[in-house]
């Protein structure tokens, strides 16, 4: 795994940040799809590594609970976890126990679940629609 997301690395497209990320994941099935940051002059228009390769799984047809593991890379040898915003959609399409996996250039891997990385998430329970917010008439 660590020789495909250096690899992979080399595809990032980071003139600004200097930071880049690869990311796989894989299915329950065995299927992988491959993703890494690429940032625009505009920050909020570009992607992280995770949602790039986990969108690409849905656009593929899979769903939540398809998701075996997730492994992200990055050019140093810190742990390289997904920000808050890959951790919101992985949390989403995710199941709590679905492992990710962080891999240092100097080849350290260090896991945790969904659980442990997003211990109180924000998803579909939360947009149940209920009465208390409507404003009397």
């Amino acid at each position: 795994m660590e020789e495909k997301l250096r690899k992979l690395l080399n595809n990032s497209y980071t003139p600004y940040y200097k930071y880049p990320v690869s990311s796989i994941i894989i299915m329950k099935d065995g299927t992988t799809f491959n993703g890494v940051n690429v940032e625009t002059s505009s920050p909020a228009s570009g992607i992280c590594a995770e949602r790039n390769a986990l969108y690409s799984a849905i656009a593929a047809g899979y769903t939540k609970g398809d998701i075996k593991e997730i492994h992200v890379m990055s050019k140093t040898e810190d742990d390289c976890w997904p920000c808050f915003i890959c951790r919101h959609a992985i949390s989403d399409f995710c199941d709590k126990e679905t492992k990710i996996y962080s891999h240092t250039y100097n080849n350290r891997i260090v896991s945790h679940t969904v659980e442990e990385l997003c211990p109180y998430p924000f998803g579909n329970d939360n947009l149940k629609e209920t009465n208390s917010w409507k404003v009397a008439s």
